[in-house]
C-alpha cells in the first residue's frame, strides 16, 4: 500500500497576487482545475489514495472545493487547518497525530512534474536513511552567453538547464524524521539541514519535466502547456 501524502497548502501566494487576491494559491487554475487537483491526480494515478491537505490562508475555500469534488474510487482527501502563521515544518508537525508509523510522502501544492513516484519510493526504501528529497535542475529564466578567451562571445544558449540541483518538492520521510520538527520549524531550513548533517537525507534526481507555479508568468506557462495538449505532468 502506498503511504499517505501530505500537501502543504498554506502559502499566501504573494508573488502571484494577480490570482490570489480572492482565492488561495492552491486553487489557482490550470486548464480549468485548481493546481492542487493536478497534484492530487499526479499521485492518485500512481496508486496513492490518502491525502492530507495542510491549509491555512483561505483554507475554507480549499475545503469547499475538496468536499464538492468527485474523487477517483478509493481516494480520500482531508483538509486540516494548521494556522495562518505556521511555517512549513510546523504544518507537517501538526499533522503528526494523523500520520501512521512508516513512510510519508510530502509535497507542495504548486509544483508539477512527470516524476515516477514509484521509483522515488523504491529509492527511499533502498537507501535506508530517514528522508529523501527530490532534486531537479530547472531551466534558467534567461538565455546565456557563451564566452571564450576572456571576452569573446562564442554563441548563445536559450534558457539552458541549471548546472546546480535544487529542491524539487517531492519528499519521502520515515515517520521518525518528524522528531526533527518543531512547531515553529521551516522544513527547508533547520530540519533538512540537521538531517543532512547527520547523513539522513538523500537526493532523488529527477531529470524530466518540473515546474513550480511561483509567479503569474509560471501560471501562464502551465496553462499554455495544458491548452496545447503538451502537459507532461498529466499522467492520467
Amino acid at each position: 500500500m502506498r503511504p499517505p501524502v501530505v500537501i502543504l497548502c498554506g502559502g499566501r501566494g504573494a508573488r502571484l497576487r494577480e490570482r490570489t487576491r480572492e482565492i488561495p494559491k492552491p486553487l489557482v487554475e490550470i486548464g480549468g482545475m485548481p493546481i492542487v487537483w493536478h497534484v492530487i491526480q499526479l499521485y492518485a494515478v500512481q496508486g496513492f489514495h490518502r491525502f492530507l491537505l495542510a491549509t491555512c490562508y483561505r483554507g475554507n475555500a480549499i475545503e469547499r472545493f475538496v468536499d464538492a469534488q468527485s474523487w477517483s474510487d478509493g481516494v480520500a482527501v482531508q483538509c486540516i487547518d494548521t494556522g495562518v502563521e505556521t511555517n512549513t515544518g510546523g504544518r507537517l508537525k501538526l499533522l503528526e497525530p494523523h500520520l501512521p508509523d512508516g513512510d510519508i510522502c510530502v509535497t507542495y501544492a504548486d509544483g508539477l512534474a512527470d516524476i515516477d513516484l514509484g521509483a522515488l519510493l523504491a529509492f527511499h526504501d533502498r537507501h535506508g536513511a530517514l528522508a529523501t528529497m527530490t532534486v531537479v535542475r530547472p531551466r534558467l529564466q534567461f538565455g546565456v552567453t557563451e564566452l571564450v578567451d576572456g571576452d569573446v562571445v562564442a554563441g548563445f544558449r536559450e534558457k539552458p538547464r541549471s548546472e546546480r540541483w535544487i529542491n524539487g518538492g517531492f519528499f519521502c520521510f520515515d515517520s521518525r524524521a518528524l522528531a526533527y520538527l518543531e512547531p515553529d520549524s521551516v522544513l527547508e531550513r533547520a530540519p533538512l539541514e540537521r538531517l543532512a548533517a547527520e547523513r539522513e537525507l538523500r537526493a532523488f534526481r529527477h531529470e524530466g519535466f518540473w515546474d513550480c507555479m511561483d509567479t503569474y508568468k509560471d501560471a501562464v506557462v502551465l496553462n499554455d502547456l495544458w491548452a496545447a495538449g503538451e502537459a507532461p505532468w498529466c499522467l492520467w
